[in-house]
C-alpha cells in the first residue's frame, strides 16, 4: 500500500501529513511486509532484495550477463552479481 495525500493549500500541510501518517500506521498491522520497488525512496536501497524475494539472486545473475557495467542504475535496481 502506498498512501498519497493531496491538498491545495500549504496551510493544510500539517493536517494532511498527520492524516497520511496516522492512516498508514492504522493500516500497517494488515500489511504483508512486501515491497514495491518503484515506491522505495533513495535511502531504502537495502530493501531492494525484499521487492524481488527469492528471484533476486537469479535476476542479479541475469543483470551480470546483460548489464555488467550496471548502466541501468538510476533507480533502485538489482546490482549485477
Amino acid at each position: 500500500m502506498n498512501v498519497h495525500g493531496r491538498w491545495d493549500d500549504a496551510v493544510d500541510d500539517q493536517r494532511g501529513i498527520r492524516w497520511a501518517r496516522e492512516f498508514f500506521n492504522a493500516t500497517a498491522p494488515f500489511a504483508t511486509g512486501g515491497v514495491y520497488v518503484n515506491f522505495l525512496t533513495a535511502d531504502e536501497g537495502e530493501r531492494v532484495k525484499s521487492a524481488y524475494g527469492p528471484n533476486y539472486d537469479r535476476l542479479a545473475r541475469v543483470k551480470r550477463r546483460y548489464d555488467p557495467a550496471n548502466l541501468f542504475r538510476v533507480n533502485q535496481n538489482i546490482v549485477p552479481a
